[in-house]
């Protein structure tokens, strides 16, 4: 590239200096001539002189001299013009020359952009090749899954599994009879009922044991438990619960079912932003734990058929059971007390239910997000409606200057009166979610999407009514965003992030409408400097749409409107350029390992049981 900018400035050099030789060529040829013209004028007149001399007086000399008048005049007449055209040609070189300097700037900057774009394109590569070897965990993890399903047993066969010995033995003809005053007909009636008493009777009381554990478990999650510190207490419990009866290790069980379905019916009142932050909390708080406990087991086993659903999304599985034919759980493991602490998180070889309640909870972690996040866009929407337009009254007042400081003071509240309202709604929802001890991160994924969407909402509007592109309108939006800023700044970066960064388009589009003297700015200067993130399409249509109703002024210069005319045309075939409204992202912009990664860890071992299960001995 460095080289044909070389070889352009080259050509460039050399046609300058063709048509200056030319030029000095002409200049030469045309003083000759005026030269040769003097010495035959000069030579005339001393001609005239010595005919007048001779002649008679009433011989008429003013047609010579007249003649010669005119000559001289033409000549002087095409000098001068010769002379202007060097020098609109000596400023046409040295425009050309400032150009090749910003060609050549911009070809500097160009090489750095394609620098960067490189640095960038090998860290996606490195980025795509971690997702490979992730797939690829997660292909050999399914296909351990798929192993264990095909090996599993039909329910059939182990239905008759907790018949005793001797009713097999009876079925079959096959009685021992070890009392001669036992008759084989008293044997075959009472043995079954001994068997029953010694294999039977302790099973049926494990498992009606582990019933009313996983009862009490559900009862006690399906209350506010609140806070210990930071940490919500039911997801610890869960947690605590689900480790301690090693549920996570098992083939079977219906637990993990009956905890989703619970998170499910507390969320069903959708504008409830109380509750839904409550369990965003927990749900992200008990993913994390899951994250850094279950790993995939390496082993296959026995575990049942993985059924495909209709639903391409993650959250269609939903409902999908946990349960298989009943199977013995090593129940003797439920014995002790279940609130005793768990120092460390231990890596437990996850069977597949505990792998899908992991994807069932990743799902309900984004769904709660989801609804959290469009309930605030729901909330501040009809003011944003309100925010792109200074209402006409408040801004007449404003536009007067009343001399009445009280009037001057209620039109400015009347003006800032929606933007309030959009801060008091975004303080509400951060307060919401600090209560309930919401995941920073998440917190900031919320407002930066919130303020996305704030940022396409004005923006659009602004393109696309006329009104909204005038200079006092521009002041009002501007006063505004300040208002958003101020918040960002009292929300500090730890909740708020990098939400004020995504006003940019908005911000820019505002700078542009109050910014005074538009008709002597460059569109090198409104491009790089003042707008850089808009493009042709809509630095044009602002540019086009702007009028001033406070102080008269014009937008930029027609000049500036043309070079605008030709960059588009040049990119009229890119259909991504020609659009020149915003989209807005709805979709969830974070996963499993972002969450892990941004999360401390969590020390559960001193968390307390709630009253419920703390009253409970048995449990």
């Amino acid at each position: 590239m460095a080289c044909a900018v070389r070889e352009a400035n080259a050509d460039l050099e050399e046609a300058k200096a063709q048509e200056l030789s030319k030029f000095q060529s002409s200049m030469d040829a045309l003083q000759a001539k005026l030269d040769e013209t003097n010495a035959v004028l000069l030579k005339e007149r001393e001609a005239a002189k010595k005919a007048i001399a001779e002649a008679p007086p009433v011989v008429k000399e003013t047609e010579v001299i007249v003649q010669d008048t005119e000559k001289v005049h033409t000549l002087k007449a095409e000098v001068d013009e010769l002379k202007t055209s060097l020098q609109s040609e000596k400023q046409r070189a040295d425009e050309l020359e400032k150009k090749r300097s910003e060609e050549a700037q911009a070809n500097e900057e160009k090489q750095k952009k394609i620098e960067e774009t490189e640095v960038k394109i090998r860290q996606f590569q490195d980025y795509l090749r971690r997702l490979e070897e992730k797939l690829s965990n997660v292909e050999s993890e399914n296909k351990v899954l798929r192993q264990q399903a095909v090996s599993v047993a039909p329910a059939k066969i182990l239905s008759g599994r907790s018949k005793s010995n001797l009713q097999r033995n009876a079925e079959s003809g096959h009685v021992s009879v070890s009392d001669s005053k036992i008759t084989p007909e008293s044997a075959v009636v009472a043995s079954p009922k001994k068997e029953y008493d010694i294999d039977d009777k302790p099973q049926k009381s494990l498992n009606e044991k582990q019933q009313e554990n996983q009862d009490l478990l559900i009862r006690c999650i399906a209350q506010h438990l609140g806070f210990a510190g930071n940490r919500p207490v039911a997801a610890c419990i869960i947690y605590k619960c689900l480790l301690h009866w090693r549920s996570f290790e098992v083939e079977r069980t219906s637990v993990f079912d009956r905890i989703i379905q619970t998170i499910g019916h507390a969320i069903e009142t959708q504008d409830n932003n109380e509750v839904l932050a409550y369990w965003l909390s927990n749900a992200s708080t008990l993913l994390l734990l899951l994250q850094r406990t279950l790993k995939a087991s390496g082993s296959t086993g026995m575990a049942p058929q993985r059924r495909r659903s209709s639903s391409a999304t993650l959250f269609g599985r939903m409902t999908q059971s946990f349960r298989g034919t009943p199977q013995g759980v090593n129940l003797a493991l439920i014995n002790g007390s279940m609130v005793s602490g768990v120092e460390t998180l231990r890596q437990v070889e996850a069977k597949y239910p505990a792998l899908l309640f992991k994807q069932q909870l990743t799902a309900y972690v984004e769904k709660i997000y989801g609804m959290i996040r469009d309930n605030l866009k729901k909330e501040i929407s009809p003011l944003l409606g309100l925010c792109i337009q200074a209402p006409r009254t408040s801004r007449a007042s404003m536009m007067k200057g009343s001399s009445r400081s009280n009037t001057n003071t209620a039109a400015q509240q009347a003006l800032i009166a929606h933007w309030q309202g959009i801060v008091k709604s975004l303080g509400n929802f951060l307060n919401i979610l600090k209560v309930n001890n919401v995941p920073p991160f998440l917190v900031r994924k919320v407002f930066t999407q919130i303020f996305s969407f704030i940022n396409v909402q004005l923006f659009n509007s602004l393109l696309l009514r006329r009104e909204c592109c005038s200079f006092s309108n521009g002041e009002y939006v501007k006063a505004g965003l300040a208002e958003l800023e101020h918040w960002c700044y009292r929300a500090t970066d730890e909740y708020a992030g990098s939400a004020w960064d995504e006003l940019k388009h908005i911000r820019q589009a505002i700078g542009f409408l109050v910014i005074h003297q538009k008709p002597k700015k460059t569109l090198d200067e409104i491009s790089h400097d003042l707008c850089p993130v808009l493009s042709i399409q809509q630095l044009y249509r602002i540019s086009t749409m702007y009028w001033d109703d406070k102080y008269g002024t014009h937008s930029v210069s027609p000049e500036v409107i043309s070079n605008m005319r030709v960059l588009m045309t040049e990119d009229s075939n890119n259909p991504v350029s020609n659009s020149f409204l915003l989209d807005d992202d709805s979709s969830i912009p974070f996963s499993v390992d972002d969450i892990s990664k941004s999360m401390q860890q969590i020390d559960i071992s001193d968390i307390e049981p709630p009253p419920l299960i703390r009253e409970n001995s048995g449990f």
